[in-house]
């Protein structure tokens, strides 16, 4: 199914205080592809379950897949601000699951390299990976260690010139068809809590490395997710990333910038289901008048877009004090959290002012409401966010 662009499309905000003229004009490219390249055919990804390679290919060509890279490896050497534009602009798309696809290659997997990577390392992968030639997935969740990564059970033995991973990955995304894995292993299993583990570079068709399964999910269709084993599986010394148990401190550097391209697609999507809700009502009738005309509704959708927006500036603050190296941990706990819980808001009063088409397959709120329900689960749950604001207040 086609879907056409809302006539209430946000603007480019040019006159916003975060953005210079490269972002607004890095948001043009990538709303354009967008409408040109994903809305017509997005729909077929959500029946095969994942991304064509070729698509992510051409994302690499026009450069989308390497924002903050460093140029001599084909990257754009943007800002954070730059990730948010990209991942809002995603989010708009109204495919969650081709949104977070893009995104854990560009700001949850391939930043474990670029932050930690050797340059023997960088030279090796980089290229590819911004080329979209290689693309990444991050297996640090378990079936019993999500947000809570000191319960990580997964091991890496040294033995020899090589490091023995044993262990289960959970919830990967991406994990059935990448080609790179940054894995997380406990190192030293005598100490306790977060201490000890580090990270590893794993190229899909190492011995001992399979994907046991795909996962089937309620939402986020068109992305592929796994679960990962490792049995006896040898990983070269070489293939550390940064210091031996020092892996937890670089999962929670990543973990702020994930949360922010998290928090800047729910806030596309959540523009987008009103800009859709809003062109309903105004000509959907009912009991002799539109539903536009009926308070209750209009008042309910203007006190929503309030409540985005508020949002989405909260996010791009995060994002320009990020860009500052600014320390953002508790803004970003913020972010998460509002974002996760607001979207998911929208999404349930633009089902429900959308009426029983809001519930048919076909209808594009159906698709967004299923995505965006991890929102507030998937990359630090609500709960864990608040905790994190907490502490800090």
């Amino acid at each position: 199914m086609t879907i056409s662009t809302p006539t209430h499309a946000v603007s480019s905000h040019i006159d916003e205080p975060w953005f210079r003229e490269e972002h607004v004009l890095f948001r043009e490219q990538v709303r354009r592809f967008v409408e040109d390249e994903v809305k017509p055919k997005a729909e077929a990804w959500e029946e095969t379950g994942f991304v064509p390679r070729p698509v992510l290919k051409k994302m690499g060509e026009l450069g989308f897949l390497g924002v903050r890279y460093p140029e001599e490896y084909g990257g754009s050497a943007m800002d954070t601000v730059a990730t948010a534009v990209l991942a809002e602009e995603l989010g708009k798309s109204t495919f969650g699951g081709f949104a977070v696809t893009v995104l854990v290659h560009t700001d949850m997997a391939s930043p474990h390299l670029v932050n930690a990577g050797s340059k023997a390392q960088l030279d090796k992968y980089l290229p590819d990976i911004i080329a979209g030639k290689k693309i990444t997935a991050v297996a640090v969740t378990e079936p019993d260690a999500g947000s809570d990564v000191a319960g990580m059970r997964t091991t890496a033995k040294k033995d020899g010139g090589d490091y023995v991973l044993n262990g289960t990955k959970m919830f990967i995304t991406n994990g059935v068809h990448a080609d790179v894995f940054f894995v997380a292993a406990k190192t030293d299993t005598t100490v306790k809590g977060t201490r000890g583990i580090s990270m590893f570079i794993v190229e899909k068709g190492t011995p001992g490395f399979t994907v046991s399964r795909a996962l089937k999910k309620h939402g986020w269709l068109s992305s592929d997710t796994a679960e990962l084993v490792f049995d006896n599986c040898r990983v070269p010394a070489a293939n550390m990333l940064g210091e031996e148990n020092k892996g937890f401190y670089a999962v929670m550097k990543n973990f702020q910038n994930e949360r922010i391209v998290l928090g800047a697609q729910a806030m596309g999507e959540a523009q987008t289901a009103l800009a859709l809700t809003i062109d309903y009502v105004r000509t959907r009738k009912a009991f002799g008048a539109t539903l536009w005309d009926k308070q209750a509704i209009r008042q309910r959708i203007a006190m929503l877009s309030a409540k985005v927006e508020a949002a989405r500036q909260l996010l791009y603050k995060a994002a320009w004090l990020d860009a500052q190296g600014r320390e953002i941990v508790k803004d970003v706990s913020m972010v998460k959290a509002l974002c996760g819980e607001l979207v998911n808001e929208v999404m349930y009063d633009c089902q429900q002012f959308h009426g029983g088409f809001g519930y048919i397959r076909e209808s594009a709120i159906e698709r967004m409401v299923r995505d965006a329900r991890i929102q507030s689960i998937g990359g630090g749950a609500t709960e864990v966010m608040l905790e994190e604001i907490a502490k800090r207040l």
